[in-house]
């Protein structure tokens, strides 16, 4: 992989893909070729950063070897177009878009298949390192109880949190089970004595909290709380930019933080 990292990132304009444009502003690993917005957004046309040789926002894609690796936190849309993109030209794609239907999501595999793509809900590397400790605890542990809590702000419209559930899902994994048999998601009134192997969670919306994701594992006379605190929402940007580094120049196949990680501890 030639240094600095020749950069693009999909879905330039919105929250995440301007956080990234910042941050990329600044890191000497990456250059930024391209910022890809969609052809309504009011700004196309201006300076991603200021200079004479800044790129501009755009929707339209550099031409062959021009890029490295993508990054996409767009929509559906735009990562069917990234994806298009990238399969043409052998690029690496790191994408976090979300609702994507399952008929996208074997789109994804298949692209897998011709380039590297790693795909994560959630680009925090702290979530990354609790999800792995928290997998090797339910496993290590699987008779005590386990109840995940999670807290968002008050305009997160979904609860459980993607996260949350994605935490339940690598614990009910662990044990051999998955959420559809084991997850509870309400207790109200008279629900009699908790069921063996049940996996519970609650959720706070309340204020501007960035995002908090606790797990406590229950035994008899003692308990284990594994915690995560999100104070500045760039650690999203920080860890997909993590990603991006660490994929570019592999093999085609489906990769995720948890591989990166694993190969940063065998170091």
């Amino acid at each position: 992989m030639r240094h600095p990292v020749r950069l693009a990132i999909n879905g330039a304009t919105g929250r995440m893909g301007q956080a990234l444009v910042q941050l990329v502003k600044g890191d000497p690993r990456f250059v930024l070729v391209a910022a890809v917005a969609s052809a309504n957004s009011t700004l196309l046309g201006q300076p991603v950063f200021m200079g004479a040789d800044a790129p501009v926002y755009t929707n339209d894609w550099p031409g062959a070897d021009a890029l490295d690796v993508v990054i996409d936190f767009s929509g559906p849309a735009g990562l069917a177009a990234a994806l298009t993109y990238c399969e043409s030209h052998g690029v690496a794609l790191v994408t976090g878009t979300t609702g994507l239907d399952p008929t996208f999501g074997q789109r994804l595999a298949v692209s897998s298949q011709r380039i590297a793509l790693l795909r994560s809900a959630n680009f925090s590397l702290g979530v990354a390192v609790l999800t792995r400790l928290l997998r090797e605890a339910a496993a290590t542990l699987p008779s005590w109880d386990l109840d995940i809590f999670e807290a968002h702000h008050n305009r997160k419209e979904d609860a459980p949190s993607g996260t949350a559930l994605a935490l339940g899902e690598a614990a009910a994994d662990a044990r051999g089970t998955s959420l559809a048999e084991s997850g509870v998601y309400s207790r109200e009134g008279r629900t009699g004595a908790r069921q063996p192997g049940t996996i519970g969670f609650a959720v706070v919306r309340g204020g501007d909290i960035v995002g908090e994701h606790e797990a406590w594992l229950m035994g008899k006379g003692e308990r284990i709380e594994l915690t995560h605190r999100a104070t500045d929402r760039s650690i999203f940007a920080r860890g997909a930019l993590e990603a991006a580094h660490w994929l570019g120049g592999r093999e085609p196949g489906a990769y995720d933080l948890d591989a990166m990680l694993s190969e940063r501890a065998s170091r």
